[in-house]
């Protein structure tokens, strides 16, 4: 039993999950709703200024806007619900003590669930943004990428800013990773490991705004998750860009212990 359980199994009966299904459809239709919204939502003067008008300059802006409007939500519950839901809903069907009595090792069965979690996350994040370009290039065209102080980027430039943009949410969200898989092994209730990483986020988010904490807003888990806007300046800004990796790998190495030390020591009942 051991030998099967391996990361294309779990990989393969995740797939088969309803909630997957969802999720990517929903990733998939976000950006088609988006840009009916600006057609049918907004007037020409609305979208040619602002926010709106650098989305609609081209494609990779398009995509680029996805991203942001989708890090301090979205993303957030797409990589809580795989990585909180994996191993509390196999406690709350009752089917993880069979599996550790197969015998599978913990250290095997979660490496595992966390390997596929992330993997499922991260695919995600990268199909919202293919999606998303191709559905601009459809609406908007492909037209040279506009940063937010008004410069030109060559177009075939555009996807490797988009690609950082993604890959940099893709390490921040490793915090949110962390405390949904430390939650998951720690209830036998799949809403309560997802709920409770989002809550963890949207917390950070409003302490976030709160000017008075001064620098210790650096501190909290989801400070550095728009760092990547440093991708639309001219020249490109970096430095929040690695101060919120560090924060996020640091964060993600607490909590994943964490949930390696209380799994290994959890009495496994159900």
């Amino acid at each position: 039993m051991t030998r099967v359980f391996r990361v294309r199994t779990e990989l393969r009966r995740q797939l088969r999950r309803p909630r997957t299904a969802w999720t990517f459809g929903l990733v998939v239709l976000l950006p088609v709703i988006a840009v009916l919204a600006f057609e049918f939502g907004t007037d020409r003067q609305t979208r040619s200024t602002g926010l709106i008008g650098l989305a609609t300059a081209s494609a990779a802006n398009f995509a680029v806007f996805m991203v942001l409007v989708s890090a301090s939500f979205l993303f957030v519950v797409i990589v809580a619900l795989f990585c909180g839901d994996t191993v509390a809903a196999d406690a709350a069907a009752g089917s993880l003590r069979y599996l550790l009595a197969a015998p599978v090792p913990r250290s095997r069965l979660l490496t595992v669930k966390l390997v596929v979690g992330l993997l499922l996350s991260l695919v995600a994040l990268v199909v919202l943004g293919l999606v998303s370009l191709a559905v601009g290039a459809i609406a908007f065209g492909w037209q040279p990428f506009q940063t937010l102080s008004g410069d030109d980027v060559a177009a075939w430039a555009a996807p490797l800013r988009l690609a950082g943009s993604i890959g940099y949410c893709a390490i921040v969200l490793l915090t949110t990773a962390g405390i949904a898989f430390f939650l998951s092994v720690s209830t036998d209730a799949p809403l309560g490991a997802v709920g409770g990483a989002v809550m963890v986020a949207v917390l950070s988010g409003i302490l976030d705004q709160i000017t008075a904490l001064g620098r210790l807003r650096s501190l909290l888990p989801m400070h550095y998750e728009t760092a990547f806007l440093g991708l639309l300046s001219s020249p490109v800004q970096t430095d929040d860009m690695v101060r919120g990796t560090i924060s996020a790998v640091a964060y993600a190495v607490v909590f994943l212990s964490l949930a390696w030390w209380r799994f290994h020591r959890k009495d496994i009942t159900s």
